[in-house]
Formats: structure tokens, C-alpha cells, sequence
């Protein structure tokens, strides 16, 4: 088994694909496209590849350090210069091609109009060995 991290971005659906942005849906929309979540989780739960998922809010701030006694840079709360993570979910999988199948199941989950939003997932593997250099 394999972990994976799959990530939601806000960056939502190719153009000319079912690309309205969230906070343009009818509430019923947003309803069903929550409940696909639930629903996938579920079944993934049932077949032991669920291991955790959550969803963000759409702010946040990139910090890093500045130096010996400085406070923490931030960049401000500027959502349209970043690609935020809408959320994330942990899949265990016994191979590579599973997690790929998951995540393109999961990238159909009802948008506007009920259909599919096609959206981008991010899919990241679990580092399980540090990599090995040969030089």
C-alpha cells in the first residue's frame, strides 16, 4: 500500500469546461457537489484507502522565516497571487494507477448545473525513502 495526497486547488476547471467558480452556485449545487464528497470518502472508507480529508478555507498566508530574533514574514492575504488548496484528502492505495483512477473520479464531482467540473487534483505521493544520491 501507498500513500497519496490528493489535493483540491481553487483553480477549479479547464476554460470552456464547467469552470463557474464555487461562490457563483446555487446552494443546492454546492449541496450535491459536498455530498460526492462524502459519498466518495465513504466508499473509500469502506475499502480501507480513506485515511483522511478536510477542506480549507479560501484565505491564507505564506510565512517563512527572516533571520535571528525578526518576526516571521507573511505575504498578506492576497488570495488572487497564490493557487490555494481548497482541500486535501489521504488515499492508501495499492499502486500508483489506483490513485490515478481516484483522483480522476474524484476531479468528477458535480459543479454548476449538476455536471461534472473537471477540475485539477493535484496527486502527491508520500516520500517513504529519502532519495538516494550517487554521486
Amino acid at each position: 500500500m501507498a500513500k497519496y495526497l490528493l489535493l483540491k486547488h481553487y483553480r477549479g476547471a479547464p476554460k470552456g469546461v464547467n469552470d463557474v467558480p464555487m461562490d457563483q452556485w446555487a446552494p443546492a449545487e454546492v449541496s450535491a457537489h459536498m455530498q460526492y464528497m462524502r459519498d466518495f470518502a465513504a466508499r473509500l472508507e469502506e475499502s480501507g484507502e480513506f485515511v483522511d480529508g478536510q477542506a480549507l478555507a479560501p484565505t491564507g498566508t505564506f510565512v517563512r522565516y527572516d533571520g535571528e530574533g525578526r518576526p516571521p514574514v507573511t505575504d498578506g492575504p492576497f488570495a488572487e497571487t497564490k493557487d490555494l488548496i481548497a482541500g486535501w484528502m489521504v488515499i492508501d492505495v495499492d499502486s500508483y494507477e489506483r490513485a490515478v483512477e481516484l483522483a480522476g473520479e474524484l476531479s468528477a464531482a458535480p459543479g454548476a448545473g449538476g455536471k461534472p467540473i473537471h477540475e485539477w487534483l493535484e496527486l502527491r505521493p508520500f516520500l517513504t525513502e529519502p532519495p538516494t544520491i550517487t554521486e
